[in-house]
């Protein structure tokens, strides 16, 4: 057996249908190459396989970029970009592209909000500054608090406006009116810096406000009002509310 694979040196193999040869020299034989091809995936795919990319990422204008008119309503631009970014929502250039028209649409809306906001300003300042000089003069005694201190004391006269009416059926509301008096004419010489001044305020606006009561309080329809609701008490909450006014506008 050795005596015949010696003297027929070729070989024939089953092994991939080639032939393997041995001439000569074992030490000196011819490469065998082989080639292998690998399957090819979505991933390779230069398109990013199925996951659909938003076409117009190239447009400078954000409207155009969103597909809706320059004069779309805000809830049409908070529409578009839902329904962008749930169509393209697996492409993250996409979605940016998509967020940064968004945010420069909400950027323009917020300066023109704030720019009419001073244009308003500006043409009331120029209204007063037009306007007659008794008008000036009655304007010059009125000043806008800020809010917190609006709300506070507008919470201080609601509460003594609901304690009067709770207890309209055992007694009037002329302890009330009286702490309501004292509130205001503090409120005045804190602000003032002088109490004789918050002194008249003070009963001045309880004066012309309970004037102002006895005449609007009997043209209310009866059927409105509870039974033990007096005109002193409906006259007071009218007070309340001049009291209110006086020491929170006024200078």
């Amino acid at each position: 057996m050795a005596a015949a694979l010696l003297s027929n040196p070729t070989l024939s193999s089953s092994f991939h249908g080639h032939r393997l040869s041995i001439r000569g020299n074992s030490k000196k034989c011819m490469p065998c190459c082989v080639s292998f091809r690998s399957p090819r995936c979505a991933v390779d795919t230069p398109y990013e396989g199925s996951i659909s990319k938003f076409p117009r990422t190239s447009v400078w204008d954000p409207y155009k970029r969103l597909g809706i008119s320059t004069d779309a309503s805000e809830e049409e631009v908070w529409s578009a970009r839902n329904f962008l970014l749930n169509q393209y929502a697996g492409h993250e250039r996409s979605a940016e592209s998509i967020e940064a028209a968004f945010e420069k649409l909400l950027m323009t809306s917020f300066k023109n909000r704030k720019r009419t906001k001073i244009n308003l300003k500006t043409r009331l300042k120029k209204k007063v500054e037009e306007s007659p000089p008794w008008v000036k003069n009655l304007l010059s005694f009125v000043e806008v608090p800020p809010p917190v201190i609006i709300l506070r004391r507008l919470f201080l006269f609601a509460f003594m406006a609901c304690w009067s009416v709770m207890n309209s059926a055992e007694a009037g509301p002329a302890f009330q009116v009286a702490l309501s008096l004292a509130a205001c004419i503090y409120f005045l010489n804190d602000k003032n810096k002088s109490l004789p001044r918050a002194a008249i305020i003070g009963f001045g606006a309880l004066v012309v406000g309970w004037i102002c009561g006895s005449f609007l309080v009997p043209l209310i329809p009866s059927f409105l009002l509870q039974p033990t609701w007096t005109l002193e008490l409906l006259t007071s909450l009218v007070a309340y509310v001049f009291m209110f006014l006086a020491c929170t506008f006024l200078k």
